[in-house]
């Protein structure tokens, strides 16, 4: 038994990671109706640039994780304006903004890869909490805690943002119709920003956690996340933070838990088996609605 909840305590900081991922990922999709091939290059380079602040200037890891955060905020936004904007502009649909977006994530793919020599770092201990907890007896890392709650509190507030906020029911009338929106006295240009920014900086702030506690701190970890965020979306509903929330925990588990009691060789297996059914059987996933995005 105490197996059994050391495992599910693991997947559920590892699907905290997916649902972080995807919750950004999402946003973009419902809201600008991008399928954003490039979204995991936010998350590679925002742990890139805080491994580097936090080797060379010694940053807690509070500041390191604000750099990374930037970091892939101010990436997304560049990449939405310098891409994805003229793209808009022309009147282009998603196909066009599919193949832009793989063209950056090719790029920025390869650039990382310079940035670490093509190898995994790994960030200097004491650069990060590593203190391990005993709840029941059952061991729980100080950074599984932290993604779990990072996770929780980035769900309930970008809820609350969207739900709740005038700007939120400017991004929902910008997804929905961003002509009819500016009609109505929105600005789709400045609400694309904000929503741009916004979304790589959760997918940011994964990469640097996702960084830390696989020790892993490479070109390839934004790939890593790209497959499982986007399951998280399509499971749970792409126009609902919660239900990405859920379904990335959910994926997490299954994951964990497919690689202690079947094999370790299925457990992507099982994400893209899932992925596939909910694609051909409820696209719009467990919590998704008619919503408020174009795509």
């Amino acid at each position: 038994m105490s197996l059994f909840l050391e495992q599910l305590i693991n997947g559920i900081a590892l699907g905290s990671l997916y649902a972080l991922f995807g919750l950004g990922f999402g946003l973009v999709f419902s809201t600008l109706g991008i399928l954003n091939a490039a979204h995991g290059c936010y998350a590679s380079w925002a742990a890139i640039a805080a491994f580097y602040f936090a080797q060379w200037f010694q940053l807690p890891f509070i500041a390191a994780v604000a750099v990374g955060i930037g970091t892939g905020g101010l990436l997304a936004l560049l990449v939405d304006r310098i891409a994805f904007q003229p793209l808009r502009d022309r009147g282009h649909e998603m196909l066009g903004a599919l193949i832009t977006s793989i063209a950056f994530w090719i790029i920025l793919d390869n650039l990382a890869g310079l940035a670490t020599g093509q190898q995994s770092l790994t960030f200097p201990r004491g650069s990060y909490p590593n203190e391990l907890f005993r709840i029941g007896g059952i061991p729980i890392s100080a950074m599984q805690l932290i993604t779990i709650g990072s996770m929780i509190v980035v769900t309930v507030g970008l809820h609350l943002l969207i739900a709740r906020s005038r700007f939120g029911a400017a991004m929902r009338a910008v997804g929905w119709n961003p002509s009819a929106a500016a009609l109505s006295g929105v600005d789709p240009r400045r609400t694309m920003v904000v929503i741009a920014f916004l979304a790589g900086a959760a997918s940011g702030f994964a990469g640097v956690l996702g960084g830390v506690m696989t020790a892993n701190v490479s070109y390839s970890l934004g790939e890593s996340l790209m497959l499982k965020g986007f399951a998280a979306v399509v499971v749970g509903g792409y126009n609902d933070v919660r239900g990405t929330a859920l379904a990335g925990v959910a994926l997490g588990i299954l994951e964990v838990m497919t690689s202690q009691y079947l094999s370790s060789g299925l457990r992507d297996g099982i994400t893209y088996a899932l992925l596939l059914g909910f694609l051909l059987l409820r696209p719009r996933g467990l919590f998704g609605s008619a919503g408020y995005s174009r795509a």
